[in-house]
């Protein structure tokens, strides 16, 4: 399995356009998709007239928003570009995220006051630039908090050292699946579904915290319902643009499409 530093990076030279939060890297958008979201962004921000805008015509209104929209996706590429290549803050996305939006203000919010006073034929001096750093800085970090939350990863737990101690979660296995092997464990309400290679069985727990008990053998959250140990895979397929991942017990676990590049990269599917 690659580092974390080495799948760190490589998420960060495929982040997508910073200021509209949208993903091609890990859903395989396309350019024009890009676009797409770009002019559905700007179409919604001009029809409820935000920030002030909603007195302007609606034509008026579509321009400077599409506008700002596409202005601020090439911005955003070219941000996560350098990002990428300089490997800046690999393993601390949200500090990252953050100093994207810092930097992502400066030459965006000379866009918008051009752009206000074109568009609303407002008198403008240089000087009001810093007038509207205040919100075109909220609105950038809104939306790389939504492109950081978008790239989450997924969270792995590594095989044990030779002489470890044995997984703190094989001590709540059930009597009748004890000494077997752990397949998967499964969200079920309030209930964990425990895959095994001696049958199924639930408990009460939260998966979040069995996973931290997996710690010690091999294996990663494929799914927010779904934690597969490594060496359960019998196969891994793809359909309807979904990944699936079919264990030796003959179950079938969904993958994320949160964490499907991940585990790509990884080699898992």
């Amino acid at each position: 399995m690659p580092s974390e530093s080495r799948q760190s990076a490589a998420w960060f030279r495929k982040l997508t356009p910073m200021f509209i939060g949208a993903s091609s890297a890990d859903n395989g958008l396309s350019v024009w998709r890009e676009v797409a979201v770009a002019l559905a962004t700007g179409t919604f921000m001009a029809l409820i007239g935000a920030l002030g805008t909603q007195e302007a015509p609606l034509q008026v209104r579509l321009a400077f928003w599409i506008g700002l929209m596409s202005a601020g996706t090439v911005i955003g590429h070219g941000v996560t570009v350098l990002a990428g290549r300089l490997e800046l803050f690999e393993q601390r996305p949200w500090l990252w995220a953050v100093l994207t939006a810092i930097l992502i203000t400066p030459p965006l919010s000379v866009i918008v006051w051009f752009a206000v006073g074109a568009a609303f034929d407002r008198q403008q001096t240089a000087m009001s630039i810093f007038n509207h750093f205040p919100a075109v800085l909220i609105v950038s970090l809104g939306m790389t908090a939504l492109t950081v939350l978008s790239q989450k990863r997924p969270i792995v737990t590594h095989a044990a050292a030779p002489n470890a101690t044995p997984p703190a979660f094989l001590d709540r296995l059930p009597d009748k699946l004890r000494g077997g092997e752990i397949f998967a464990v499964e969200a079920e309400d309030h209930y964990l579904r425990l895959h095994t290679s001696r049958g199924q069985d639930l408990i009460l727990m939260r998966l979040a915290d069995a996973v931290g008990e997996l710690e010690g053998l091999e294996g990663a959250q494929v799914h927010r319902s779904w934690w597969v140990a490594k060496t359960a895979i019998a196969q891994a397929a793809r359909g309807n643009g979904r990944a699936t991942i079919t264990l030796k017990n003959g179950a079938v676990a969904p993958v994320s499409r949160t964490y499907a590049r991940a585990l790509r990269e990884a080699g898992w599917i």
